[in-house]
């Protein structure tokens, strides 16, 4: 009777051990979870500051050197192009500098576009208008879902038919100059490119993306084809 009194006393102690450490991993857990957001959340934020000052500098040089657009053919293949290589380095150094080279081309591309919404008579006006509004939705919306922590990975698959819906239905709006078509193809991209924004700082919160790169760069498009969709709906009004 004393033995298995004392293997039961010897039980419940390895039990009692489990448990503290069950607690203590819990608790470990959760904290390094916490710390690696925190950084992904820093990098990525830091990364798409460079990218936007990078972008801007190159859209400069583009405005000064009054230099043509490349067209769109060539502006979808260098951005798929560069987005590809992006993706396919993102997790070695090759990938910061194809980030910043697919941000300074789209910069370059933005450059004669602003040249010639700048030539209108309040076309500076415009210009301004349109990027302080992008700053306001992006910091609205990113600053909600950052506070908020609510999880809007529900709107993915929405998101990604709207964009490819929207795509297409803007290469028809160009090909058969349609410019009812094209503002209202602007207007869906402002509603998409604003989901798109919670829906990236949602992933980055909740572990749906680890990548600082690649979020970077899904911060970066929503950015850039929101502010071209509000100078467009300016624009026309």
């Amino acid at each position: 009777w004393s033995y298995q009194s004392a293997i039961r006393k010897q039980i419940r102690k390895l039990l009692g051990v489990m448990r503290l450490m069950n607690q203590d991993y819990s608790i470990v857990r959760p904290q390094e979870s916490v710390l690696a957001t925190n950084k992904l959340i820093k990098n990525t934020y830091i990364l798409l500051s460079m990218t936007l000052l990078f972008s801007a500098f190159t859209a400069g040089l583009s405005m000064v050197f009054n230099l043509p657009h490349p067209g769109m053919i060539l502006t979808l293949v260098g951005y798929f192009g560069l987005l590809f290589l992006t993706s396919r380095f993102r997790n070695s150094g090759l990938g910061l500098a194809f980030v910043f080279a697919l941000t300074g081309f789209m910069g370059y591309t933005l450059g004669p576009i602003l040249n010639a919404y700048t030539a209108l008579p309040n076309g500076n006006q415009l210009v301004m208008t349109a990027l302080g509004a992008t700053g306001v939705i992006f910091l609205s919306l990113s600053g909600y879902a950052l506070t908020s922590r609510k999880d809007f990975s529900f709107m993915g698959a929405f998101l990604m038919v709207g964009i490819l819906v929207a795509f297409l239905a803007g290469l028809a709006a160009v090909f058969f100059t349609m410019p009812g078509l094209s503002l209202a193809v602007s207007a869906m991209f402002v509603l998409l490119m604003s989901g798109l924004i919670l829906y990236e700082t949602s992933q980055i919160i909740h572990g749906g993306e680890t990548n600082y790169i690649m979020a970077t760069v899904s911060l970066y498009v929503s950015i850039y084809n929101l502010f071209l969709s509000l100078l467009h709906l300016l624009g026309a009004f």
